[in-house]
This record gives structure tokens, C-alpha cells and sequence, in this order.
């Protein structure tokens, strides 16, 4: 019965936010797709409760390459790429925010994490020129499956399966998968293949 709701809800949802996609399709033609995306991004991460989190997997699902079965991106959440990539049961955390990035499946991020499009979207070489308006480059951040990000962290880099991430660290370089990481940057304390006393026992990891 409960996955007959579920199915029920999800085509319900689909149905609901149809025509807020096919005004997704019509800005992007006229203005381009990424700044329509994420523009609608902003839109649908307004609505509240299960009911919100339903229409917003619905909407994903219509617009990005891959959003896993039983995914989660709850509310106040905002995607500012079309080309974002999300895993099975992944969990996307209130007010997160997420750029041009790949999720693997299981993957848990906390309230408020960033994941950026790496650390060159501007350039500042020209001391003459607005940084607004100097080439950057975007680069794809992957995080890989079953890694826990804490609240507040911000990803720049990419960070290996099954790794847990500090609440408010920032990942400036690749972890490698097993990582036990925290702080502003973010060091490996460990890694979770290791036995032993747990270094992260007094430190906030809560998502």
C-alpha cells in the first residue's frame, strides 16, 4: 500500500508541475538554459513539506540527467546547473546549495552545504577588468556514494566514497574515499577503514 501511495503521489506531482516545465522549456529557448534553470530552481524550492519535496523530485526528474529512485531534495534547496547529476536516495538538505556537480547514490548532505563548480568560476588576473565580467571556468565536483556531509560545509573539490565531512569545512583539495575530514581547510583525521578511538567523538558532524 505504501509504495502504491507513493506512486500515486509521484504521477499526481508530475502531472502538477508540467506546466511549470514546459515555462522551464520556453525560457530556455528564449533566454538561455542554465539561467532558466536555475531561476525555476529557486521556484520550486519554495514549496513546503512532503508535498513540496514530491513536486520538486518531479520537476528534477523532468529536467536533469539523472535523479536517482528515492531522492531527496528537500525544501529551500536551489540547483544552479541543468547538467547536476544525482544518485540513488541521495538526500539534499534544506537551503542547500548546489552547482555543476555529480551525487553518488546514498549520499547525505546536511542543511546549508555548498557545492561549488569548483574554485575558478572567476578570474582575478586583470586588475583593469571587473572580476564579474573575466572568463572562469566551471568544473564538475563529484561526491562520492554513502559520504555524509555535515551542515555548512562548502565542496569545492571532489571527495571520494564513503567519507564523512566536518559540519562548516571546506574542502579545497580531492579527499580520498574513507576520509574522516574537518576544518577550514578541511584535513583527513582518519581514515574509516582504520579501528580505533573515533577523533570526531567532540566534534559537531551533525546533518
Amino acid at each position: 500500500m505504501r509504495a502504491m501511495a507513493k506512486a500515486i503521489a509521484r504521477g499526481c506531482s508530475r502531472v502538477a508541475v508540467f506546466p511549470i516545465w514546459l515555462c522551464y522549456l520556453l525560457q530556455g529557448l528564449l533566454g538561455g538554459k542554465v539561467t532558466a534553470f536555475y531561476g525555476y530552481s529557486q521556484l520550486m524550492s519554495l514549496f513546503p513539506g512532503t508535498s513540496g519535496d514530491y513536486l520538486r523530485y518531479a520537476f528534477y526528474g523532468l529536467t536533469l540527467p539523472r535523479l536517482g529512485t528515492d531522492a531527496c531534495i528537500c525544501f529551500g534547496a536551489t540547483l544552479s546547473h541543468p547538467g547536476i547529476e544525482i544518485g540513488e536516495k541521495a538526500y539534499i538538505g534544506p537551503f542547500c546549495n548546489l552547482g555543476l556537480c555529480s551525487l553518488g547514490d546514498h549520499v547525505l548532505l546536511g542543511t546549508g552545504v555548498h557545492v561549488m563548480s569548483g574554485f575558478a568560476q572567476h578570474g582575478i588576473a586583470d586588475l583593469e577588468i571587473p572580476i564579474r565580467e573575466q572568463p572562469g571556468t566551471m568544473v564538475r565536483v563529484s561526491i562520492g556514494e554513502d559520504c555524509w556531509i555535515g551542515n555548512k560545509a562548502v565542496i569545492g573539490a571532489d571527495v571520494g566514497r564513503k567519507c564523512v565531512v566536518g559540519a562548516a569545512s571546506l574542502v579545497n583539495r580531492e579527499l580520498p574515499e574513507y576520509s574522516v575530514a574537518v576544518g577550514n581547510p578541511a584535513r583527513v583525521l582518519r581514515s574509516r577503514k582504520e579501528d580505533g578511538t573515533d577523533p570526531l567523538r567532540d566534534v559537531p558532524l551533525h546533518a
